[in-house]
């Protein structure tokens, strides 16, 4: 039987050397890696305003942009009751009190109506910044058994990624900035729900090594810009990178 996300351990894991804890489910959903970092990285340390985190989790993301752009104000979205819960409480913890004073959680599902978005204090138009790392699998990746964790790595079709897309537009002003994280696999999807909603937009392929495929890209765009499509050099994560990376002290220029 699908093990249930309420009942199973959590653990309390420090990132960036201990300047932000996360409370994360032992096993089931998405615990967070690579990935959150990286899509972190691309916030400037001079970012200001307010952010939206879609898909937050239980909050890495969030609460790693919030340690490097310290005006930066956060909002975590979140569909996920048991994952939010979670997120609630990771800002809660005394370790994060010095980053939760700009984050908050807001449960819902972003794909419902604007209304519902309305109703959680995501209004169009009032972000300078969106950041997402979409729920998605690797291309023929196995699915869990595990009911949670299936459901976190649903594998979006790109009917599901223009409407993440169309959601992330609507909440930016104009001029306000789009980034987030997928596979290279999906840059034809990610090229064709910006157009007409977000220009300017930038790629930069992430691999594991300088000899081998692109395992994840990283994507910019701004809302309102006529600027072309551009392919930016990649990024490598090579042992110093990492180690960077794990540390806080990697930026990703999407600029």
């Amino acid at each position: 039987m699908p093990e249930s996300p309420a009942a199973e351990a959590v653990t309390k894991d420090a990132f960036y050397g201990g300047a932000f804890y996360l409370l994360q489910p032992a096993k089931s959903g998405l615990r967070a890696g690579d990935d959150a970092l990286l899509l972190a990285a691309t916030v400037e340390p001079e970012q200001a305003g307010a952010a939206a985190d879609l898909g937050s989790g239980s909050g890495a993301v969030a609460l790693a942009a919030a340690f490097r752009a310290p005006v930066l104000a956060v909002t975590l979205a979140e569909r996920d009751p048991t994952v939010a819960e979670l997120a609630r409480q990771t800002l809660a913890l005394p370790e994060n009190a010095g980053l939760a004073g700009r984050l908050r959680v807001a449960e819902l599902d972003l794909l419902l109506q604007r209304p519902v978005r309305e109703a959680a204090s995501l209004v169009d138009g009032a972000f300078d910044l969106v950041l997402t790392n979409p729920p998605f699998h690797p291309a023929g990746g196995r699915v869990s058994p595990v009911a949670a964790r299936a459901a976190a790595k649903a594998e979006p079709d790109d009917t599901f990624t223009t409407r993440w897309i169309a959601v992330a537009s609507a909440l930016l002003r104009h001029g306000g900035r789009f980034h987030m994280i997928g596979r290279p696999d999906q840059v034809a999807t990610i090229a064709g729900a910006c157009s007409n909603r977000l220009g300017g937009l930038a790629i930069r392929p992430v691999h594991a090594r300088a000899d081998a495929p692109a395992v994840r890209i990283l994507c910019a765009a701004t809302r309102g810009s006529r600027a072309p499509l551009r392919l930016l050099p990649p990024v490598v994560l090579d042992a110093s990178t990492r180690q960077a990376l794990g540390q806080g002290r990697f930026t990703v220029a999407m600029g």
